[in-house]
């Protein structure tokens, strides 16, 4: 059974369900930013996804990317990791970077405390993942 690591409940907002993956906003408004998490129990490494899941899960990267061009930042270069040092729950982080943005041009993983949302941009960023993912 697919269980949620509680650190993306701490860290995020639930956006909604793809047909693999559960999909949340990261909670730090400086960057337009989603997780993707495969629903399949106990999967900590890409290598623990059937070759079906790894099809759907390039597909679903290619979504994310869209949605996060959605949240209305200018992108200049799309990132996509799958670290999981901190939370070894397999997810994938869609982050859209910019010139000048906070942790330009090095890692956004560690360089300050998030920022969350206030209620109307948290509301409008879900808002737009959701469409963009037609969710």
């Amino acid at each position: 059974m697919f269980e949620l690591d509680d650190a993306f409940v701490a860290t995020s907002q639930a956006v909604g369900d793809l047909s693999l993956s559960h999909v949340r906003l990261h909670d730090d408004a400086r960057y337009p930013w989603i997780v993707l998490i495969p629903r399949r129990e106990a999967a900590r490494e890409l290598e623990d996804l059937t070759r079906q899941d790894l099809a759907t899960l390039t597909d679903e990267i290619l979504a994310a990317g869209r949605a996060v061009r959605a949240l209305g930042f200018r992108i200049d270069k799309l990132n996509v990791g799958a670290l999981g040092n901190v939370t070894p729950q397999l997810h994938v982080h869609v982050v859209g970077r910019r010139l000048g943005d906070p942790a330009w041009p090095g890692p956004v993983w560690g360089h300050s405390p998030a920022q969350a949302y206030d209620g109307p941009a948290l509301d409008a960023a879900l808002a737009a993942a959701r469409e963009a993912l037609g969710l």
